[in-house]
C-alpha cells in the first residue's frame, strides 16, 4: 500500500520513474560593461537549456538591453525585444538555437547563444547563416560551433 501511495505521490509532484524532479531550471545571463570575454559581454554567453527552462537575462550594469537576433530563433517562435536596463525573461518553448543580442553594444560583439534541447538544433543552419557585424559574428562563432553537438 505505501508503494502505491508513493507512486501516485510523485506522479503529482511531476516525477518521473526513476525518482528524478521533472522540475524547469532558471538560468540566470548577467549583462555586463565588462567580463571574462571582455567588454560588453553576456555573461555567461552559452547556456544549454531545455523547453521549459526560463533564460534571465538581467543587466548588472546600465545601458544594455536583451533582445531576440532575426533569423536567430527557432521556426515559429516569435519574440518581442528587451526594454533598455530591464530584465529580459526568455521562455524556452521550442527546441533549437536562441540568438541574443544587446542592441546598441551589438558592433562591439555583446551576443549571446541559448541552446534548447539535446542533438542538433533544428534550426543551426539558418542561425549559422545569420550575418553579424564583425565583432558580433567573432565572438558567435565558438558558441555555434559548440552548439553543433
Amino acid at each position: 500500500m505505501k508503494f502505491v501511495q508513493a507512486a501516485v505521490l510523485m506522479a503529482g509532484l511531476g516525477l518521473g520513474a526513476l525518482g528524478g524532479p521533472a522540475l524547469a531550471a532558471d538560468i540566470k545571463v548577467e549583462m555586463k560593461n565588462s567580463g571574462a570575454a571582455g567588454m560588453m559581454v553576456f555573461e555567461p554567453a552559452y547556456v544549454a537549456a531545455q523547453v521549459g527552462d526560463t533564460v534571465r537575462f538581467v543587466p548588472t550594469d546600465m545601458g544594455h538591453n536583451a533582445e531576440p537576433i532575426p533569423g536567430m530563433l527557432p521556426d515559429g517562435v516569435t519574440l518581442a525585444p528587451g526594454l533598455m536596463n530591464k530584465e529580459y525573461v526568455l521562455k524556452i518553448i521550442k527546441p533549437g538555437l536562441y540568438g541574443i543580442k544587446c542592441k546598441p553594444h551589438l558592433t562591439m560583439g555583446m551576443v549571446a547563444l541559448v541552446k534548447a534541447g539535446k542533438g542538433p538544433a533544428p534550426n543551426a543552419a539558418a542561425a549559422t547563416a545569420v550575418k553579424l557585424p564583425m565583432m558580433a559574428g567573432k565572438r558567435m562563432a565558438p558558441f555555434l560551433a559548440r552548439a553543433a553537438n
